[in-house]
This record gives structure tokens, C-alpha cells and sequence, in this order.
């Protein structure tokens, strides 16, 4: 085929380079009208320009404890935050028990969160602080730690139970030494921090364990050090009441312009207090209106799954839910071991909770429990690990080793926990715009975050009216999902006429992982008698052999616009291998049959709700 050429460019190409420069130079003289419009079009060309369309994928771990935290130096750890920041960044550090460690890939952003009470005291009772040693009851314990052993062990639990019913002696609470220790410590942190590679969030966990309960709390800060440094970490030295952590948060707020939020720590050794409904266990006061608000202010995320255990749901509270229960075996006592009954389950767990949260809703006009979810660690390590083949265990006592499975704690004489109890889990997985402190902040605030059980599993979901089947095929469903509907966290915008939430949900594997079995979407709702439903949907299915990728555009098919209800987002991985499995491969250990050898890992998105 031959192409016309304008007659002026065919006698400017004859007329040689001159005359062709000076017809191009009045063209685009003659064309100048069209650069204003042009102008315009390339601002709104990128469909990757706006913040909301450019969101990424980061990974990290909001729970993590070093040498710092009473309990992990009281059971050997040596690794500083600077070795879990190097490791958490991709570098290969030693365990404290000897033999190299590294992540298979770095992550994105890190808290370590050491226990505000008693922040760097076990070191400093090891190393001999005079200022410690003053007191006889700290001296004896400095005397028992270095015989090592069972004296050390016994020193060790005695310190822990002071901090935990308030009676720590005063001289390790002193102001001064608290104060040096944190500021080294946010500093350090700083240090790590750089924005667009890696971020360090500056965080600490508050430890809330009256009579052994677990209601402990990882406060993170949106800002910097010298943020960090106005105001120093609130202890429970003086209350186990986490309506005066909050306030603690306001005054850091009002104190500083900077953000800071609280993540409860996965709730299933709260022997039911957890998520209250009637009252305030630490007050015996009834949860009002200004409770309702203030904790859902300050507490927008819930760890549900972690080293020791998750935290989704359990078998007796969805009996019809065949994926309930995901490795539920700390479900038997709190912290020291006190017997749970069965009818406390139901304030420990996270989908409870969020059904329970629709009815204080309806009753009250706050829901307490609008919170999305994460995964972490807890390891106390120092050791971001949570993958199956790459697990250091819970504590020192923990490391790899061939007798690993069969170690426990607990009284001589009571309920005792085995290491093979411990779960290699979890991640936080976040949609930020950028790797960055306020970014990943924001999006933890916003709620547009998950959890795994420590695959780094992509889920995305979006809620909204108006979605087709085809729309989640699009190569550009995310920006769609922006502009039309609410992304996970959100609540879905005001009702079409006739409309049904529909929701697009997709799901890949982790390249490095198991194929995927099943997408659900699990829906929680309030009817009109004040009582509480829900149901697990099969959305999703891949053959026998799984699949790489699984998406869907999913519409209730049982929608009551007159109900408030919720929809969450559950990916299960085919069976595979557990860390047990591979200490039998590695280690030639026979374990007792009791023991798992595979497990279903798994992603928890957070919720979208709807309110008529």
C-alpha cells in the first residue's frame, strides 16, 4: 500500500534538509492552539497517577520482641532491634542459639514492638546496673540469672509476675533509666528507617496481664523520634485498664499533632475478655456510649493470627464453618494457665466479635468492633520469621533443634504447652501508596489491610453496587474498584436503588507457595429480633491441583437491606507441609502422632460493612 505525502513535504524533502526545518517550524507554529488541550489530556492520561490507583503491596510484621522485652532476655535472646531491623531488611544475622539466619525475602516495613513494662530492665539486671542492684530483691535476682539453669529460670518468672500484678520493685521503674532506654531504642529505629526501601515504625507493646489474662496492646506511631520522645511509653504499673491507654493516645496526639493507634493482641488467652459486650472487665463498669466510640478511635486493627495461635473463629462457636478452628490450640487457659470455659470463646475471636460488634451497633449506635485485620508474629527472637521452613519458634528455648516439638512450659502440675503447639505465623500485608511511615500508617488506619498465616498470599476486595461478572477480568479492576465501590476496611457507600452488594474479590498465590484451593466470603449479620447470623460462602474453586489465581465478581444472594451486616474475605492454600514436617525431614525426629504435619494456610482480608 503507498501513503500520499503531502505536496509541501514532498517538495521541502526535493528542496533537502533546510527547506524541510523550515516546514516543520511553521507546523508546529501553526499547531501551537493544540497545546493547551494536550496539556490538559497528559495530566489525566496515567490511570497510575493518583495516589488511591498507585497503592502497592507491602509486607511486614507489627509484633516483633528482642533483647529488650523482660520475657524474651529473661529466656536468652542476645538479638538487639538492630538485628531484627538487619534481618527484617534481608541481611543474614546469627540466632541467638548459633547458625545463620535470613528471611527467603525481605520485608517492607517492621515494628518492634518490646514491652513497654520494663523496657531493657532484664539487661540491665544481667549486666549489673548499680542503679538496679540497690535493691536486694533485683541483686538476688542479678545473682540467680548468672548461675544460669533453674535458678535463672526461677528469677526470671519472678521479675515477669512482678511487672504482670504491678509489684515490680520501684528502682526498676525508675523514670531516668526508663527514659535512656527509649530514647536509644526510637532513635534506633530512625536509623533503619528509609522511606521507599524499607520502613521502621516505631511501636512498643503495652502489656495488660491481670491474673494472667492476655489484653495486651501494640501501640504504633505515625511520626518520628523526636515525636515519640514527648511522651514516655504508658506501663500498666499503676492499671490494667485499657480506657487509660487511650487517653494516654489522646494526650500523645494532643502533646505532638502526630498520629498513634493500638492493635489488640490476638485475643485467645483473654480467658473472654477480650471483647467485651456488658462491661468493662477491668472497671466491672457497663460499656457505655463513650466506651463504644473511644475504642474504635483508637483501635481500628486486630492481630488474628499469630505464633500462639489464630484467632479467626473456632469450631465450637461456627460448628456448620468445615475451615473453622484454623490450628485453635490455645483455646484450653490464659497465660497462666488457668482453665477457660467454653462460653468465654465467644469474646475471644475475631468474626464473634464483629457479629457482636452489629448488635452494641443497633443497641448503643457504636460499634467498638469495626476493626480490620492483621497477622504477626509475636516472636520473641528477635526474628521476623513465619514461614514453614524457616521457623525460629516463639523463644530462644524454640531455635531448631531436634527436641524442639516436645518442649514445654507451664506449671509442673497444670496444663502445659508444647512447642509443637506454636503456629509459624504471621504476616501484616498492607495497600499503602508508598513504603513510608505515614503511608503505611494511614493504610493500617484506613483498614485497608490483611492478615496471613504467613504466605504472602495477594488479595484484594472491593465492595460496591454496580459491579459485572466480566468486571474482575479487567486488567484495571483496581481503579475500577476505587472509582465504583470501597476497597477492604470500608464501609459501602449509600444504597442504589434495588441494589445488592456485590463485591470483586481476586487472589494469587505467593510465587514462593502452594497453590490456592478456595476463595469464601464469610457474611455476619443482625436481624430484626436483635440476634446475630452468619454464613460461609464458596466463591471461588480450583480443581484438585489448585490454582495460581482465583477471582470472581460475588453478589449476596440473601440481602435484607433493613440489616446491618459485614462480608470478609477468606483464601485457603492447599494442604501443605508444617514446620513440624520439617523438623522430621531435617532433624530425623519421631514425633508423637498427635502432633500435625500439614497445615491450610491462609489470608483474612478485613471487612466492608454495610449499615441500612
Amino acid at each position: 500500500m503507498t501513503v500520499a505525502l503531502p505536496r509541501a513535504l514532498v517538495a521541502a524533502l526535493r528542496g533537502g534538509v533546510a527547506s524541510l526545518h523550515v516546514l516543520l517550524g511553521a507546523w508546529l507554529v501553526s499547531a501551537s492552539t493544540l497545546h493547551a488541550p494536550l496539556a490538559i489530556a497528559s495530566e489525566a492520561y496515567s490511570p497510575y497517577a493518583s495516589a488511591e490507583n498507585s497503592r502497592r503491596l507491602l509486607w511486614g510484621d507489627t509484633h516483633l520482641h528482642t533483647n529488650l522485652s523482660l520475657d524474651a532476655r529473661g529466656f536468652g535472646v542476645t538479638l538487639t532491634p538492630e538485628d531484627a531491623y538487619r534481618f527484617a531488611r534481608g541481611e543474614t544475622v546469627s540466632a541467638t542459639r548459633g547458625g545463620p539466619a535470613r528471611l527467603s525475602r525481605p520485608l517492607d516495613f517492621l515494628v518492634v514492638a518490646d514491652h513497654s513494662d520494663g523496657l531493657g530492665v532484664m539487661n540491665a539486671i544481667i549486666e549489673g546496673d548499680p542503679r538496679l542492684l540497690a535493691d536486694p530483691a533485683v541483686q538476688r535476682w542479678h545473682d540467680q540469672l548468672l548461675q544460669g539453669g533453674a535458678p535463672a529460670y526461677e528469677a526470671t518468672i519472678a521479675i515477669i509476675l512482678g511487672f504482670a500484678s504491678g509489684d515490680a520493685p520501684r528502682v526498676m521503674r525508675d523514670e531516668a533509666f526508663s527514659r535512656s532506654i527509649w530514647e536509644d531504642y526510637i532513635h534506633t529505629a530512625d536509623r533503619y528507617n528509609e522511606p521507599g526501601f524499607f520502613t521502621a515504625l516505631i511501636g512498643y507493646e503495652w502489656t495488660s496481664t491481670e491474673a494472667g489474662n492476655n489484653l495486651h496492646r501494640n501501640v504504633i506511631y505515625r511520626g518520628d523520634a523526636t515525636a515519640a520522645s514527648a511522651l514516655l511509653p504508658l506501663t500498666t504499673q499503676t492499671t490494667f485498664n485499657p480506657e487509660v491507654l487511650w487517653a494516654w493516645m489522646a494526650r500523645f496526639e494532643r502533646t505532638t499533632g502526630s498520629g498513634v493507634l493500638a492493635i489488640p493482641h490476638n485475643g485467645n488467652m483473654s480467658n473472654g475478655l477480650m471483647f467485651p459486650v456488658e462491661t468493662n472487665p477491668a472497671t466491672g463498669e457497663p460499656l457505655g456510649p463513650e466506651y463504644l466510640k473511644v475504642r474504635a478511635r483508637w483501635e481500628p486493627l486486630y492481630e488474628i493470627t499469630q505464633i500462639k495461635g489464630d484467632s479467626e473463629s473456632h469450631p465450637y462457636l461456627s460448628p456448620e464453618d468445615g475451615f473453622a478452628g484454623h490450628d485453635v490450640l490455645w483455646d484450653r487457659a490464659n497465660l497462666l494457665r488457668v482453665p477457660k470455659k467454653q462460653d468465654m470463646l465467644q469474646y475471644e475471636y475475631a468474626r464473634e466479635a464483629l457479629k457482636n460488634g452489629l448488635r452494641l451497633q443497633a443497641r448503643q449506635g457504636d460499634n467498638p468492633y469495626r476493626f480490620g485485620v492483621i497477622g504477626s508474629t509475636d516472636s520473641h527472637t528477635g526474628l521476623a520469621t513465619a514461614e514453614e521452613d524457616n521457623f525460629f519458634g516463639k523463644h530462644t528455648g524454640l531455635e531448631p533443634g531436634p527436641d524442639r516439638w516436645k518442649n514445654s512450659s507451664g506449671p509442673p502440675d497444670g496444663d502445659l504447652v508444647y512447642g509443637w503447639e506454636y503456629l509459624a505465623s504471621g504476616y501484616a500485608a498492607v495497600w499503602a501508596a508508598e513504603n513510608s511511615r505515614e503511608a503505611i500508617f494511614d493504610a493500617l488506619r484506613r483498614r485497608e489491610v490483611y492478615a496471613t498465616t504467613g504466605p504472602r498470599i495477594t488479595a484484594r476486595v472491593f465492595g460496591g453496587w454496580q459491579f459485572e461478572p466480566g468486571d474482575v477480568q479487567n486488567p484495571h479492576f483496581e481503579r475500577m474498584g476505587y472509582e465504583r465501590g470501597v476497597p477492604m476496611g470500608g464501609q459501602l457507600p449509600p444504597r442504589e436503588a434495588g441494589g445488592v452488594p456485590t463485591f470483586m474479590v481476586a487472589a494469587m498465590k505467593d510465587p514462593m507457595g502452594y497453590n490456592l484451593d478456595r476463595m469464601q466470603v464469610i457474611k455476619g449479620w443482625l436481624d430484626a429480633s436483635g440476634e446475630t447470623h452468619e454464613r460461609v460462602y464458596d466463591v471461588a474453586l480450583s480443581d484438585s491441583a489448585g490454582a495460581a489465581e482465583l477471582r470472581t465478581v460475588w453478589s449476596d444472594p440473601e440481602f435484607d437491606p433493613k440489616q446491618l451486616a459485614f462480608y470478609y474475605v477468606r483464601v485457603i492454600e492447599l494442604p501443605s507441609p508444617r514446620w513440624t514436617a520439617y523438623d522430621v525431614r531435617r532433624f530425623g525426629t519421631k514425633m508423637e502422632e498427635r502432633v500435625p504435619m500439614s497445615i491450610r494456610e491462609r489470608a483474612y482480608t478485613s471487612p466492608i460493612w454495610y449499615d441500612p
